[in-house]
């Protein structure tokens, strides 16, 4: 059976350029990166110089880089560090963040430790911008503002030049999730503004258990995990170094192509948006998903006009990977927080979500199976309901 892959908003393959790097570094390079001899100093060297490549690929500075294991564990960092160390009181985000967003803020609600105030979503998925510049004129409590890029279930994008004046303008920290983002964009973390973000290696390519944070100079974030005081003291445990190096050369791969890849992937897009149109009748979008420049133009978040709760397991028959959601909520049975924000449940009765989310190696091929096979999916509902 042929195997399609579209859930790369989940993960993405490793690169063969990123496993060779790897595994040169693991025959090779296997100090202890906090021991003082040669061994430990040729381990620390690299850690050290993939920083540097990273901060530089932000137009940042090294030191405003921290390695993490991962996207999830960075944002927790960043959220009740604000809390526990910078007297954040007051917390602004939304119902549509990423999974561990939610439930550290939420965590942080239950404990008494902040407010937390959730923004209006509209109908198209953005944030009600004006009901958040409203909220920052009150400057009575500290607060951390929470929004994520870009929206990884409907792939809407946030502006978050424009937030980040607003919370400069008052006073107030902001934080983004920019997983779903960083190499797929050339970001200057400088020039949007933010003090802090988020990203993991293996959504652009590389390897799982490697991500990092950025938390501008200053900011003075302290650690959630204590002991040997590696990353300068604010996440403690012996390094990933092959992974460290694998993040860092990933990156490079995804902003080195980039306009490569982009074209690619918008065509491929707008393949897949046109051919849904002309094979399914009354199909729609979620969100903005189906712009190109105002949603994240690797991800499409299909709404297709029936509900089939099985669509998942149709479709993996039909040896076509894909997700309803967050792969962080897979397996779970009830409609996304995200899906259940922006639709009544009369609504959310009536349709079935998929999100589609392409890489630079899916191919209209990929595309025609998926088709295909959703075709053959509506029209038995089309019998059902005659």
């Amino acid at each position: 059976m042929q195997r399609v892959y579209l859930d790369n908003a989940a993960t993405t393959a490793i690169r063969p350029e990123v496993v060779d790097e790897m595994a040169n570094v693991m025959k090779n390079v296997f100090g202890n990166p906090s021991s003082t001899h040669v061994f430990g100093r040729e381990a620390k060297a690299l850690i050290e110089l993939s920083r540097k490549n990273i901060a530089q690929r932000l137009n940042v500075s090294p030191a405003e880089i921290y390695f993490t294991s991962c996207g999830t564990e960075s944002n927790n960092t960043i959220i009740r560090s604000c809390v526990n160390d910078l007297d954040v009181t007051r917390i602004i985000t939304t119902d549509l963040e990423h999974k561990c967003v939610i439930e550290s803020i939420k965590d942080i609600e239950y404990r008494g430790k902040a407010e937390v105030i959730r923004l209006n979503i509209l109908k198209n998925g953005n944030i009600d911008y004006q009901q958040l510049e409203e909220l920052l004129k009150d400057q009575s409590k500290k607060t951390l503002v929470s929004l994520m890029h870009a929206n990884n279930e409907i792939g809407n994008l946030t502006d978050v030049k424009y937030i980040s004046k607003l919370c400069q303008e008052n006073n107030t920290l902001f934080h983004t999730d920019t997983v779903q983002t960083v190499g797929h964009y050339d970001l200057d973390f400088q020039d949007l503004g933010v003090d802090f973000a988020s990203c993991s290696a293996h959504k652009i390519h590389g390897p799982k258990g490697a991500g990092f944070l950025y938390a501008k100079k200053a900011s003075h974030l302290k650690a959630l995990i204590s002991g040997g005081g590696q990353e300068r003291g604010l996440r403690s445990g012996t390094e990933n170094v092959y992974g460290i190096v694998g993040l860092s050369k990933a990156f490079d791969l995804a902003l080195d192509e980039l306009d490569e890849h982009v074209q690619h992937i918008k065509e491929i897009k707008q393949y897949t948006i046109q051919q849904l149109q002309d094979a399914i009748p009354g199909v729609g979008f979620n969100g903005l998903s189906a712009d190109l420049y105002k949603s994240l133009y690797a991800l499409l978040s299909i709404k297709l006009p029936f509900h089939d709760a099985l669509i998942g397991f149709e479709l993996e028959l039909a040896g076509i990977a894909i997700s309803q959601g967050s792969a962080c909520s897979s397996g779970a049975a009830k409609v996304s927080t995200v899906m259940s924000t922006i639709y009544n449940e009369d609504e959310i009765s009536q349709m079935t979500p998929l999100r589609v989310s392409f890489s630079y190696e899916t191919s209209k091929e990929d595309i025609d199976t998926l088709i295909n096979t959703l075709k053959k999916i509506a029209a038995k509902h089309q019998l059902q309901n005659a």
